[in-house]
């Protein structure tokens, strides 16, 4: 699997990267938000991590980018997982067409969960309501933490 992370939090690289490291899956860290659509376009990844706050252009106008140009069919469609500061940016990142969305702070077992739902064609909507067992199986919700 190939993975790129958008961000510019040292921290956050090495939580993900620890989380998700192994032999089969590789990463390429993105310090700077304008630099993501290109890359993308040099290497299609399965998932792409991005950080709701990076310094030039954050995880919303990415991910619009990527979707404006994926429906411009300059770019394939690419899994986005977006890591949210608090509940209330949930909005922006559904609006923006996140796959799916965790709320920090991380820990590995949710960072893992979330980014096979989405790399998988699956979404992973934390802090929304349970979706009932008779729709779409397809979700995964989880209740958010407190902070």
């Amino acid at each position: 699997m190939h993975v790129i992370l958008a961000t510019d939090a040292d921290w956050l690289v090495d939580e993900v990267v620890a989380a998700l490291g192994g032999p089969d899956t590789t990463f390429t860290h993105c310090r700077d938000g304008r630099a993501v659509a290109g890359v993308v376009k040099g290497h299609t990844p399965d998932l792409v991590i991005l950080d709701l706050q990076i310094g030039t252009m954050g995880g919303i106008a990415v991910t619009m980018d990527l979707r404006l140009d994926e429906s411009g069919g300059t770019l394939p469609h690419v899994p986005i997982l977006m890591l949210l500061d608090r509940e209330a940016d949930i909005h922006m990142a559904r609006r923006s067409g996140a796959d799916g969305w965790l709320i920090k702070p991380l820990d590995a077992l949710r960072l893992r969960r979330a980014s096979r739902a989405v790399a998988g064609g699956g979404c992973y909507a934390e802090g929304l309501p349970e979706v009932p067992a008779d729709d779409d199986a397809s979700v995964e919700t989880e209740p958010a933490t407190a902070l």
